[in-house]
């Protein structure tokens, strides 16, 4: 998609032979040379906005202002660009040869004095302009379609029409599928891809009974868990454990584990908090579906609460786009998106939704966590999983003691090690070793 802004060329003035033959052999070659790779429409990636291959173009200039002001040498920001009073700014750049020799500064210099008489004609076209209708037009937002079946050529090995897409595809390209797996390798596939482990000795391909095992869930889980971006603690410039942030977890898997269908899933995550409930258990479960909007990093040590929550609405709108939409609205934050058909407008009614919601996560107070903030409570009736985070007596005890005799271990032999004369130092091998021997 390809959006053109016309600058229409300013009137030719008259140009006489030797100024067009001072611009055909002094400037033109130059720009050619130096500068049309970054600065013309045949570049791949027009810098800056700036396009010299027209005498419109010059004169209109690039981002930062024209590039040739006719008769000015202060203002035409070409000979600036030139003359490399800046480094950062200086063309061409050192990847092309850095700064021109002082005889070819001069010329240009003088044609900028006698009006920088230009013949080129031809109008500047600059990708800027946004069109959101055009941008509409763009194959991923079309409505999808069903195409007809092919039919390919061996009508006996496909046996659904994904089948036979695919075997259109390979005859194409004058292939014949992969002969059928035999029963290992089928079972130890099936126990991959479905479970991420591989099958246990004696175990066959039995797909029902791998879909419906929690490591189906487990697995597969996971990878929506990255899309919604899930950690338990905040991230950025204070790391604080977000301390519930295990349930929105476990309440993903579960999902997965039930088979719950993706638009009650979605509608769970964004609103669940609004959606009706058949009692305080049900009613727990989509309130910890919410922990979709509340698992993300978040700024705590900021001293700014308006700019906290509008991050905090940004870091949402973003994570919802992309695992919903799979696209980045957040660009729309300070401008109209320059691709997709998102407006800024669009991007502040989104906003708008999220901060007039309350987003609990649940960290420390303090001088730690000075945006920090309380969690949902919910009734006992409701039936959540409890952690008691207490050790019993008997594990400590029972740690404590693997502890001691890894330390008398370690001492043992620092202590033999400095009878025979080596270093107090322990390797990290060492160290495992002797932590594997007091097990």
């Amino acid at each position: 998609m390809k959006f053109i802004l016309l600058i229409a060329a300013t009137s030719a003035s008259a140009i006489t032979p030797e100024q067009s033959t001072f611009f055909e052999a002094k400037i033109r070659p130059v720009l050619a040379e130096k500068c049309y790779s970054c600065h013309s429409a045949q570049a791949e990636k027009v810098k800056g906005e700036l396009l010299v291959d027209t005498r419109a173009g010059t004169l209109r200039g690039g981002e930062n202002g024209p590039a040739i002001v006719p008769g000015d040498l202060g203002k035409s920001l070409l000979i600036t660009a030139m003359r490399w009073q800046d480094a950062d700014t200086g063309m061409p750049p050192k990847n092309k040869g850095g700064k021109l020799p002082e005889s070819v500064i001069a010329d240009f210099e003088q044609w900028v004095k006698m009006g920088a008489p230009d013949p080129r004609e031809g109008a500047s076209t600059v990708a800027k302009a946004y069109d959101p209708v055009a941008a509409k037009s763009w194959w991923a937002y079309q409505p999808m379609t069903k195409p007809a079946v092919p039919q390919p050529k061996d009508a006996g090995w496909a046996k659904t029409n994904i089948d036979r897409f695919i075997l259109a595809k390979l005859e194409e390209k004058n292939l014949k599928p992969v002969a059928d797996a035999d029963a290992a390798t089928l079972t130890r596939r099936l126990y991959l891809d479905l479970s991420g482990l591989p099958p246990p000795p004696g175990a066959t391909a039995n797909v029902d009974q791998l879909l419906n095992s929690r490591q189906f869930a487990e697995r597969w889980a996971r990878h929506w868990l990255d899309v919604a971006r899930f950690a338990e603690t905040t991230g950025r410039d204070v790391n604080v454990t977000m301390p519930e942030a295990w349930r929105y977890r476990d309440y993903v898997i579960d999902a997965f584990h039930a088979d719950k269908p993706f638009d009650q899933f979605i509608r769970e995550q964004i609103a669940g908090d609004l959606l009706p409930d058949s009692g305080d258990a049900d009613r727990a479960k989509k309130l910890i579906a919410t922990g979709f909007l509340a698992v993300g990093p978040k700024p705590l040590n900021g001293t700014d609460p308006r700019q906290f929550a509008v991050d905090l609405a940004d870091e949402q709108i973003d994570t919802v786009s992309q695992a919903f939409m799979g696209m980045t609205v957040s660009c729309a934050r300070c401008h109209d998106h320059k691709f997709d058909p998102i407006s800024q407008k669009d991007y502040t009614a989104l906003a708008g939704i999220l901060l007039s919601t309350e987003t609990r996560f649940g960290t420390v107070g303090g001088v730690q966590g000075r945006n920090a903030s309380t969690l949902v409570e919910i009734p006992a009736s409701a039936g959540l999983k409890k952690i008691d985070r207490r050790v019993d007596p008997a594990v400590y005890a029972q740690k404590k003691a693997e502890y001691d005799k890894i330390v008398a271990r370690r001492d043992a032999a620092l202590a033999a090690r400095r009878g025979g004369g080596g270093s107090d130092q322990m390797s990290s091998f060492d160290v495992v070793r002797l932590i594997t021997r007091a097990k």
